[in-house]
């Protein structure tokens, strides 16, 4: 009786594990990233950023991406920015083959 007390509670609460489908990486379970609903951008959606592995996977228009060893300062930077489109074309983004945070070049995290 008490399990399914648990699991009714859960179910109420919305409490479950979110997976979303990453472009170049796959299924992440976001059950360790803060993530943040953006409101303020037409290209930026959704940021969700794991401070414990440097890793953000960010929500443009509808499809997510991943950057790699992105230190907490520029997630923050990208958040209080005037224009986060802008902020992240500029300091993000890769350009040709490599970006600053670019996952074919940085360190990506395996997530169990």
């Amino acid at each position: 009786m008490k399990r399914l007390a648990a699991l009714l509670f859960l179910i109420a609460s919305g409490a479950h594990a979110e997976t979303v489908d990453v472009k170049y990486r796959g299924s992440v379970d976001l059950k360790s990233f803060a993530c943040q609903a953006i409101t303020k951008s037409s290209f930026i959606n959704r940021v969700c950023y794991d401070a414990a592995e440097q890793y953000m996977v960010i929500l443009l228009k509808d499809t997510y991406y991943h950057y790699c060893e992105l230190p907490k300062s520029t997630v923050d930077a990208l958040l209080s920015a005037g224009s986060l489109g802008s902020y992240y074309n500029a300091n993000i983004k890769g350009t040709g083959k490599d970006g600053p945070y670019d996952c074919r070049t940085h360190k990506v995290p395996v997530y169990r």
